[in-house]
């Protein structure tokens, strides 16, 4: 799938503690990013140059189940020739503590198309994927999915030279999630010039953070962590990038920043 070659990584990471505590429950739990948060970025492969628009945003807060939470949706819409993409990934990230309820995936690619609506419950350590009315056994009770794991990369400590090592993806082969921090990195993109912290995340199963590519996300250096540049290598054709052309700030719920983020 074309993403997850954007945003696959590769190689296994080294590993060491990872702060992954929950806040208490009742409390929203300190993040860098609120609804109506929007990122544009424009997508480039190799040497043909720009072929697509992104998107990845904070639409709202949405109640799943009774509880609260973060609708994330990650959009990709571009191609080439003969070779078209309409992709749309959402997530619905729970305000407290920061774990999935909700995962679809609406995928429109060459030779490919997916619909898949996933519910999450932790109670029951079971998932349930709504258009098959198939279910399957939790890795965890706080479960995240790709799209929500790229925004739970943003509440983390980010320190040059560290690996951020969990078990939180929702089945057992996609663990251990790793982040390692590489490196920090001055970039211009169509928005401006940037500070940024160069990650590379892996989650070991396909979709949005696959092993196998060379993936990075570049992370402003500042208390907004917002994605500033994606980039990955593409055997034989070059590299696939997202460039952010424009960014809305979002409303971080109960006025929370994230400097307060060592009290969760």
């Amino acid at each position: 799938m074309v993403l997850a070659m954007l945003v696959g990584a590769a190689g296994a990471a080294a590993q060491s503690e990872a702060p992954a505590v929950p806040p208490p429950p009742g409390r929203i739990a300190a993040v860098p990013f609120g609804p109506g948060e929007k990122a544009t970025f424009r997508v480039t492969y190799g040497v043909l140059g720009t072929v697509g628009r992104s998107t990845v945003e904070v639409t709202g807060i949405d109640t799943i189940r009774g509880h609260p939470a973060y609708h994330l949706v990650f959009k990709l819409k571009g191609g080439i020739p003969f070779a078209k993409v309409d992709d749309v990934q959402e997530s619905w990230l729970d305000v407290e503590q920061l774990y999935s309820h909700r995962f679809k995936q609406d995928i429109d690619e060459v030779n490919y198309e997916r619909l898949r609506t996933l519910d999450f419950f932790p109670e029951e350590k079971l998932w349930r994927w709504l258009e098959r009315e198939q279910s399957g056994p939790l890795a965890t009770d706080l479960p995240l999915d790709d799209v929500a794991f790229m925004y739970f990369a943003r509440t983390l400590p980010l320190e040059v030279g560290k690996t951020y090592t969990f078990d939180r993806y929702f089945k057992d082969e996609g663990n251990p999630v790793t982040v390692k921090v590489l490196r920090r990195q001055r970039v211009k993109v169509p928005a401006g010039t940037f500070e940024t912290l160069v990650l590379k995340p892996i989650i070991r199963t396909r979709g949005l953070f696959a092993e196998g590519g060379e993936a990075e996300l570049y992370f402003s250096d500042d208390e907004r962590r917002m994605l500033v540049l994606m980039t990955t290598r593409v055997a034989k054709i070059g590299t696939l990038k997202l460039h952010l052309e424009s960014y809305q700030p979002g409303t971080p719920l109960a006025g929370q920043t994230v400097s307060e983020r060592s009290g969760t």
